[in-house]
C-alpha cells in the first residue's frame, strides 16, 4: 500500500533523479531535459522550504514526489512527479490530494498548477480547472513543457476547502458506520401505497454507501457487486471501507438481522464511531442503545406535516410561503364525491395517502385526467386503499420570466443535542408526482425562491428539535404562479437529495469547491448485464464523464439485475452545461448496452 510522508534532506539528489525520470517519460530530449535540469533539482535546503513530500510503496521505495509552494491565500503545486514504473497505479492521485488536503490546513484558497501538456488529462480528471492567465516558463518548477518544442504550459487552478461545517456536525467531523435500514424504515407505516416486500426498498439501501462523506463501513441487505464498492471507493478517495452486505433474504429488518449475529453487531457498534441509519426506527434504536421515543416520527405524515406547516404559518413571518388547503376523508366514496366536485368546479386535485416514498401514493388528477379514466369513483377504484388526504394543487409555473424549478426541497438534520443544522436547498425532478433525482450545489436553487426555502425549513427544523425528533430531515416545496412556494410533506430520514449534498460535500473537499450534483434515481439499462458486464460499464462510463469534465459514481447497482434493468446514478461537475451534457451521455450510454447483444 501506497502511503504519503514527509521528504528527508537527505534524500534530495535521489528525488532529483526520480523527477528527471519522470519528465523523461513523455518522450522529451536530452537537450531539453537538461535545459531544465537545473530548475528541476531539489536541494536539501528545497525539502523543507517547498514542503515536500515523497510517496512510498509497501516495500519502502520512493515512486513520487509533491511540493506545495508558496503563502496563504494562494499557493503552487511546485511539483508533482511519478515513478515511470509506478504511473497508472494511483501515485499522482494520492499526491494531489495530500497536497489539496495541506493546502486547506495551511489556509490556502487558491491553488495554481501549471501543468506540462502531457498532465493537463490528469489534472482535469483531478478536478483543477483551467483558467486563462499565463503559466510559468517552459523550465518552471512546476512541470516543465516543452515550449523549445511549440508547446506550452497550461494553467489549472483548484480553490481547496474543508469539509462543510454541517457535514461535520452531522458526524462529528470523522467516519461513520452506515445501515442501509430503507426497508425496515418503511415498514414501520401500514401503508397500502409501499410494498410489502420491500424489493424497491433493498435497492435504494445500496445508497448507504453515502449516509456520510466518507464511511467505514456499510451494512447491507442484499450482496452488492465488489466492482461497485471499488469504483466508488475509487471516485470519492476512500479507503478501508469495510462492507457487510447479505443480511436478508425478504423480510426488511435489517437492525434485528445485525441484532441476530451478535460477533457483528459487536464489531458495528465497538467501532466507537456514529451509527448512521437511514431512518430511525425501534429496532435501530435497541441496536444503537438509543432509547425510542414515541412519536418522533409523527411528522412523517402528510397531515401531521400539513398541520405543522399551518402552525408555522399562523406566526407570520413567511410571506414566500402558501399552504394548500388539504382535508382528510372518511372514506374512499367520500373522497370520490369531494373529487367530483372539485372536477365540475374545473379544479385539479392531489390524493395523497398518509405515508409513502418517492410519490407513492400520490396522484395529480386534472379534470381532464378524471374524465379520461370514467369519473371519480373510477378513478379511486384504482388506487390503493387506505387513507386518503385530498388536497388543493398547486398550479403554474413560477412566474419570473423563466420556466424556473417547479419542485424544490430543503434539508438540514437535528443532531442529539436538539441543535437544528441547515445543509441547504436542492432542485427535485418530479414527473407526475414522482420523485426521479434531484440537483444540489451552488446557485441550482434561484435567488427568488433561496430565502423563503431557507427560512421556512429552519422553522420546520426548530419545530421538529422541539417535539423530540432527532436525526435528518427534508422539507419539500412547489412553486406556485406568483413566486412564492408551497409546502408538501416533510420526510424524517435521509433522502435522494441528502445523499447529492453528501457526495458534494466529500468532492469539494476532495478535489476543490464548487461541484454540483445530481442523483438520478433511476437510469435504464438496454439489458440486463452479468456482473462482470456490468462493473466494465460503470468503469467506462467513469472514463467517459472524467473526459467530458465529470465525475461518474454508481449509485444503486443491484436494480442493473432486474427483468427491466437500471442504474442509480450520480454525476457531478462544476457547470450545469457539463453536468447535463455528462447526464444526458450517461442514460444513452446505458441504454445502448443492449446492442450488443443484436436486434431484439
Amino acid at each position: 500500500m501506497v502511503k504519503v510522508r514527509a521528504a528527508r534532506p537527505a534524500e534530495a539528489e535521489d528525488l532529483t533523479g526520480l523527477v528527471m525520470r519522470s519528465k523523461a517519460h513523455w518522450g522529451y530530449d536530452a537537450a531539453f531535459l537538461a535545459a531544465c535540469a537545473p530548475e528541476l533539482r531539489i536541494r536539501a535546503g528545497d525539502v523543507t522550504a517547498r514542503r515536500v513530500v515523497v510517496a512510498e510503496n509497501g516495500r519502502g521505495e520512493v515512486v513520487g514526489v509533491a511540493s506545495l509552494e508558496g503563502t496563504p491565500p494562494r499557493a503552487e503545486l511546485g511539483l508533482l512527479f511519478v515513478e515511470p514504473s509506478a504511473v497508472g497505479q494511483g501515485v499522482g492521485r494520492l499526491l494531489y490530494r495530500d497536497v489539496l488536503r495541506r493546502a486547506v490546513e495551511l489556509g490556502v484558497r487558491r491553488l495554481v498548477i501549471d501543468s506540462d501538456p502531457h498532465a493537463t488529462g490528469f489534472y482535469r480528471a483531478m478536478g483543477a480547472v483551467p483558467v486563462a492567465e499565463p503559466a510559468a516558463s517552459a523550465a518552471s518548477p512546476a512541470a516543465p513543457a516543452a515550449e523549445a518544442d511549440g508547446t506550452a504550459l497550461v494553467r489549472f487552478e483548484a480553490a481547496p476547502v474543508p469539509l462543510a461545517d454541517w457535514a461535520r456536525a452531522w458526524t462529528g467531523g470523522g467516519r461513520a458506520v452506515h445501515l442501509g435500514n430503507v426497508g425496515e424504515f418503511n415498514a414501520q407505516f401500514a401503508d397500502a401505497t409501499l410494498d410489502r416486500e420491500q424489493r424497491p426498498a433493498h435497492h435504494y439501501a445500496c445508497l448507504a454507501a453515502f449516509y456520510s462523506p466518507y464511511p467505514a463501513a456499510l451494512v447491507l441487505p442484499r450482496p452488492v457487486p465488489r466492482g461497485w464498492t471499488e469504483l466508488v471507493c475509487r471516485q470519492l478517495g476512500w479507503t478501508g471501507v469495510e462492507v457487510y452486505d447479505g443480511l436478508l433474504d425478504a423480510d426488511p429488518g435489517l437492525a434485528e438481522a445485525v441484532r441476530a449475529r451478535p460477533a457483528l453487531a459487536a464489531l458495528l457498534t465497538g467501532f466507537g464511531l456514529p451509527l448512521v441509519p437511514w431512518g430511525r426506527t425501534r429496532a435501530f434504536g435497541r441496536l444503537a442503545g438509543r432509547p425510542w421515543r414515541d412519536g418522533e416520527l409523527r411528522y412523517e405524515s402528510k397531515s401531521a406535516a400539513h398541520g405543522l406547516f399551518g402552525r408555522i404559518l399562523a406566526d407570520g413571518g413567511h410571506p414566500g410561503i402558501v399552504l394548500p388547503r388539504q382535508w382528510r376523508v372518511d372514506g374512499r366514496w367520500a373522497a370520490a364525491r369531494m373529487l367530483a366536485a372539485r372536477t365540475r368546479a374545473g379544479e385539479s386535485t392531489v390524493l395523497k395517502s398518509e405515508h409513502g416514498v418517492g410519490g407513492s401514493g400520490t396522484t395529480v388528477l386534472t379534470p381532464a385526467r378524471v374524465r379520461a379514466a370514467g369519473g371519480a369513483r373510477a378513478v379511486l377504484r384504482r388506487l390503493p386503499r387506505g387513507p386518503l388526504l385530498v388536497e388543493e394543487y398547486v398550479g403554474g409555473a413560477a412566474s419570473r420570466g423563466d420556466e424556473g424549478p417547479r419542485d424544490l426541497t430543503y434539508d438540514g438534520f437535528v443532531d442529539e443535542a436538539g441543535r437544528a443544522h441547515e445543509v441547504g436547498g436542492a432542485v427535485m425532478e418530479v414527473a407526475d408526482g414522482c420523485y426521479r433525482g434531484a440537483t444540489v450545489g451552488p446557485g441550482v436553487v434561484p435567488g427568488w425562491a433561496e430565502k423563503s426555502l431557507t427560512a421556512f425549513g429552519a422553522a420546520v427544523g426548530r419545530e421538529l428539535a422541539d417535539s423530540g425528533y432527532r436525526g435528518w430531515f427534508d422539507v419539500d416545496f412547489v412553486a406556485d404562479g406568483t413566486g412564492r412556494l408551497a409546502p408538501t410533506e416533510t420526510n424524517l430520514r435521509l433522502t435522494g437529495p441528502s445523499i447529492a449534498f453528501m457526495v458534494a460535500a466529500r468532492l469539494d473537499a476532495l478535489r476543490g469547491a464548487g461541484h454540483l450534483v445530481r442523483i438520478a434515481d433511476r437510469v435504464e439499462l438496454g439489458a440486463r448485464l452479468p456482473e462482470a458486464q456490468l462493473d466494465e460499464l460503470c468503469a467506462a462510463l467513469a472514463r467517459g464523464c472524467a473526459e467530458l469534465g465529470a465525475v461518474f459514481v454508481p449509485a444503486i447497482p443491484t436494480g442493473a439485475f432486474e427483468p427491466a434493468p437500471w442504474l442509480g446514478v450520480l454525476v457531478a461537475a462544476r457547470g450545469r452545461e457539463v453536468l447535463d451534457a455528462a447526464e444526458a451521455w450517461v442514460r444513452a450510454e446505458a441504454l445502448a448496452v443492449g446492442a450488443m447483444f443484436g436486434p431484439s
